[in-house]
């Protein structure tokens, strides 16, 4: 019996698979990196990722991922300012950005959304939380293919 993949489909007969989608994962603590990634492949997705703010920019604009899960303080500019150069790039400002972070600022998430994340989540992240988070962001439009 074989097993075939979520992101297998039949197509005329034959089996035509979609690409895994590609998530950027910008944070500079080792840990949550690991984490996060080991989760999110386990989930289907494959990851990239970034150890500071300069970098997420750089390798969100080579690799132009499904989605962004960007950490809000960290090294090399803060998260924010990522996040706002981001969402201003014609090249990224239509990737999915989901803010994240240890801080109990407040007013935080709702700065990081107003300046277009889509979601705030705080740490420790809840990889089911996040799997289905990023599972909803890139489902096809209802009522498309």
């Amino acid at each position: 019996m074989h097993h075939r993949r979520e992101s297998e489909r039949r197509k005329g007969g034959s089996i035509a698979r979609t690409p895994a989608r590609t998530i950027l994962v910008a944070d500079d603590d080792a840990v949550t990196i690991k984490t996060l990634t080991a989760g999110l492949q386990a989930a289907g997705f494959r990851v990239i990722t970034a150890a500071d703010a300069m970098q997420a920019m750089m390798v969100a604009r080579k690799h132009k991922p499904d989605a962004v899960v960007l950490d809000i303080i960290m090294p090399g500019g803060t998260g924010l300012g990522a996040l706002e150069r981001l969402k201003a790039s014609s090249a990224t400002q239509q990737i999915p950005v989901i803010a994240i972070s240890a801080s109990l600022e407040p007013g935080l998430a709702d700065q990081a959304r107003t300046l277009g994340a889509v979601e705030y989540l705080r740490k420790p992240i809840d990889l089911n939380s996040l799997t289905e988070l990023l599972r909803r962001l890139l489902a096809p439009p209802a009522g498309g293919p």
